[in-house]
């Protein structure tokens, strides 16, 4: 029978790890094959190892995205608050616009003065009023939530979209009525009656939810809280502990 010989190493192959017991019995190293004075890099941030490469940090609401019920409820009394504001939006235009006037020949109905800017006046009074609004919600909103948010965006875009057609709605309705023969003939002939209220630029309907929301993005980009920056962790690469001295395992000639 013969027996396997093991050749000799030879100078130019790489060391061979020593065997377990061997790098157990060392002095100068732990069963893992680290020195005790070299830090653990899980050790070190148990948080990081804990949370995974995959997870997100919190926003400021307490959860991944950032959103809570507390924004949304915001969210929600924001569009409730606005969307009222309409109501006085509607008596404001009804009271402070211009009005036309109509005059009757017991035939047909006429413009009183054809060269008259009431009826565009109308239309200026309504923007003006609603780029007033716009301010006012942006501020409000803002200075009631400081921080801002998505849910506040929304509530504040839909609240005053609902406010301008609420509020043009209730105009029509509190201005003179509609109906021209019915208001020719209570007038009489010859005698000028007030036309009713008319937009005839429906785009000011916008100007109050841009205006607020525009407003409010600016706002919030300039004076909101500002959450503070992590600290920079500098750290030598490669580590430390990747360092192993090797001639400690080559073989002695």
């Amino acid at each position: 029978m013969t027996e396997a010989v093991t050749p000799p190493p030879s100078p130019h192959d790489p060391p061979h790890p020593p065997p377990a017991a061997e790098r157990a019995d060392r002095p100068g190293q732990n069963h893992t094959g680290q020195h005790p004075e070299q830090p653990n890099p899980e050790r070190a941030h148990p948080e990081q190892s804990e949370a995974g490469p995959g997870s997100e940090p919190d926003g400021p609401g307490g959860t991944a995205v950032g959103i809570t019920a507390a924004d949304i409820r915001d969210g929600a009394a924001v569009t409730l608050v606005v969307g009222v504001a309409g109501v006085l939006l509607g008596l404001l235009w009804a009271w402070l616009a211009p009005r036309a006037q109509y005059v009757s020949n017991g035939e047909a109905v006429f413009l009183r003065d054809t060269e008259s800017e009431a009826r565009i006046g109308a239309d200026g009074t309504f923007f003006l009023l609603a780029l007033g609004f716009g301010v006012l919600s942006a501020v409000a909103v803002f200075l009631w939530r400081r921080r801002g948010g998505v849910p506040l965006v929304i509530g504040l875009t839909l609240g005053a979209c609902f406010a301008s057609l609420a509020g043009w709605r209730l105009g029509l309705l509190l201005g003179p009525s509609a109906n021209l023969p019915a208001a020719a003939a209570a007038a009489g002939k010859g005698v000028p009656f007030d036309a009713p209220l008319q937009l005839l630029a429906h785009g000011v309907l916008l100007v109050w939810p841009m205006t607020a929301v525009a407003l409010h993005l600016g706002l919030t980009a300039l004076w909101s809280p500002r959450e503070p920056l992590p600290a920079e962790e500098w750290e030598t690469y490669p580590p430390s502990h990747v360092h192993v001295d090797l001639t400690k395992d080559a073989p002695r000639d």
